[in-house]
This record gives C-alpha cells, sequence and structure tokens, in this order.
C-alpha cells in the first residue's frame, strides 16, 4: 500500500469555502510522503480528465476520499465525479459490468470490481457525534457514521476496494475542536494507512 490516491470531495459555498478539508488533504499528503508513500491527488471542484482520473484508480493501492457531509451525502462536485469517472470505468476499467451474467441473472450484483486495493472516507461534519450511535437522538435513530456513508461504501465496493476505517471530525462549525481533530487525523493515517503499508 504504497501509492495513494487523494480526492478532495469538497464543494465551495460561502460559508464553508473548503480550508479544513483542504488542510486534511495537505496534512495526509505530508504523512504519507515522510513515509515515503507516492501520492496523487485530485481536487473534485477543479478540472480533470476523465480517463487521467481512472489511470490513478488503476495506479493507487489505496483511495483516501476526504469530504465534507453534505445534507446527508457527498457534495454536488463529487457525485458529478462519480457520474463522469466512475461511470466511465463501469465497463471494464474499474469493473466488468453489474457483476450478473447470463446464465445468473440474479445473482452477484455489484460484484464485478477489477480493483484489489483499499480504500479510506475522511469526513468533516456539523454534526455532533453525540448524534450518532444513540437511539435516543432521533433524528439518526441510532444509526453509525458509516450507515449514513452506506452508499459511499457500496460505491467503492462496487470496484473491488476494501474498506480501512472511517475517520470523522465532528462539530466543524457551531462547536469545532480543530485542533484536536488534526491530532487525531494523523493518528488515523499512521495507524490505518502507514501502519499497514
Amino acid at each position: 500500500m504504497k501509492k495513494v490516491f487523494i480526492i478532495n470531495g469538497h464543494q465551495y459555498y460561502p460559508f464553508a469555502e473548503g480550508r479544513l478539508n483542504k488542510t486534511l488533504v495537505d496534512k495526509a499528503s505530508n504523512l504519507l510522503e515522510d513515509a515515503n508513500f507516492e501520492i496523487k491527488t485530485t481536487a473534485t471542484q477543479e478540472d480533470y480528465n476523465v480517463e487521467e482520473e481512472l489511470e490513478k484508480f488503476l495506479w493507487a493501492d489505496v483511495v483516501l476520499f476526504q469530504t465534507p457531509l453534505n445534507w446527508m451525502g457527498v457534495t454536488w462536485s463529487f457525485k458529478k465525479y462519480i457520474d463522469e469517472v466512475l461511470t466511465a470505468g463501469m465497463m471494464g476499467t474499474l469493473s466488468q459490468g453489474d457483476g450478473r451474467s447470463k446464465e445468473e441473472p440474479k445473482k452477484n450484483y455489484g460484484l464485478a470490481g477489477l480493483l484489489k486495493g483499499k480504500y479510506m472516507i475522511s469526513v468533516t461534519a456539523n454534526a455532533p457525534k453525540e448524534a450518532f450511535n444513540n437511539p435516543e437522538e432521533k433524528f439518526f435513530d441510532g444509526k453509525s457514521e458509516d450507515d449514513l456513508l452506506l452508499p459511499m461504501h457500496l460505491n467503492f465496493k462496487w470496484f473491488g476496494l476494501e474498506p480501512l476505517t472511517t475517520f470523522f471530525a465532528y462539530d466543524v462549525m457551531k462547536n469545532p475542536d480543530i485542533e484536536n481533530d488534526f491530532i487525531r487525523f494523523d493518528k488515523h493515517i499512521k495507524e490505518e494507512l502507514i501502519a499497514k503499508a
């Protein structure tokens, strides 16, 4: 796991300019480069070439996806990236269709991925940690962070990637604890990526 493709899925808003997500991408890049990893990056709200993006997925041992939580999902710029890049890779580059065959049309849906690496999702969210995994908090109704991110986990699984532990920076707008988030993030990268390489 010495080659890491980092995707910054931030989308600019006047109240969320993307500094925290950019800083986390930079921190991950610096930590990994110091540990002799090779890094390639993409920011989804900037211009990219679909074929070059597919090559980055093929090149990488690990995909690190950094994103804000945006309306309980990913940003518009990353959704556009999925529609353009992942759709282009779905029929032979990153997967062989949807996994089903003419002989077994009801089996193996989503299991035709061609990638052999891993992925990690890192999220910045305005929700407090206490909103998750607690049935008394009625909005998420006891659901976990990874329950909320299930569509993203399934997207990566579609292409054959295996999950590493998700990182969450909580309450980043109303009650930020950014310095502690940075400490936890550094530890997470070292334990989940560098130590397992």
